[in-house]
């Protein structure tokens, strides 16, 4: 009688602790989706690296063609002004 019984539940066995593994052991399917995740996320962290990595050779390539970029650079950063020009500096009025 045990005979017939405990091949099915030697594999039924088996088969539980496959299913643990699969579930909550190490390198399981939460774990598969968390990695997936964080790729997706860094995905989306690697493109707008990329995309300010354009920018800024962009302005790399403005600054070394043209002074209109390295006078509007001047102009905007540190208030430069031409010689004969006047500067105005207009206040926001204040909101209370």
């Amino acid at each position: 009688m045990w005979q017939d019984k405990w091949i099915p539940l030697v594999l039924l066995t088996l088969l539980g602790l496959l299913q643990y593994r699969l579930w909550f052991g190490k390198n399981s399917i939460p774990d598969y989706v968390n990695r997936e995740h964080e790729v997706q996320m860094q995905v989306q962290q690697n493109a707008n690296l990329a995309q300010r990595n354009a920018l800024l050779k962009a302005d790399i390539n403005d600054l070394k063609i043209g002074l209109e970029a390295i006078e509007e650079r001047a102009r905007n950063e540190l208030g430069l002004i031409k010689r004969g020009e006047t500067f105005y500096r207009i206040l926001p009025a204040d909101s209370k």
